[in-house]
């Protein structure tokens, strides 16, 4: 598993669980990589997964009118938490980060969707995410 990958479990867990509690994505992944700081290579995975994290709190009202947008008869507060949490961060890398190429980041938010969450959660991502995409492309 790539460090990019983790690094996108790690924002994932971090905005999931902030969502739940109530509190700031920020402070869950600031928290985390403090009590992992010891481990090996973690400086790359929590690099990347503060910036993702960072990009979400920073245009949380735009990533958000973007999925409420395109849900197609899903409210935002409908969806399974996991798969806002995965949403938000796929969002974000097709929207804010030009080094991710849309489809690397439909693929991991899909392939998570697969792990965590529901039996249709991967193709709901897959298909919003892709009207999404298509959106940038047409800007």
């Amino acid at each position: 598993m790539s460090a990019r990958t983790k690094a996108r479990k790690r924002a994932v867990d971090a905005v999931f669980a902030a969502d739940l509690r109530k509190i700031s994505p920020l402070t869950l992944i600031n928290e985390v990589a403090e009590l992992t700081a010891d481990r090996q290579n973690q400086d790359a995975i929590f690099g990347y997964a503060k910036q993702i994290v960072q990009g979400i709190v920073d245009n949380h009202n735009e990533i958000d009118d973007l999925l409420d947008t395109y849900s197609q008869g899903w409210a935002i507060d409908r969806m399974p938490n996991v798969d806002r949490a995965i949403l938000r961060v796929a969002v974000w890398e097709i929207m804010f980060n030009d080094e991710v190429p849309d489809a690397v980041a439909i693929n991991e938010a899909v392939e998570m969707a697969k792990e965590l969450s529901t039996d249709e959660s991967g193709a709901f991502i897959n298909g919003l995410l892709t009207r999404i995409s298509a959106t940038k492309a047409a800007q």
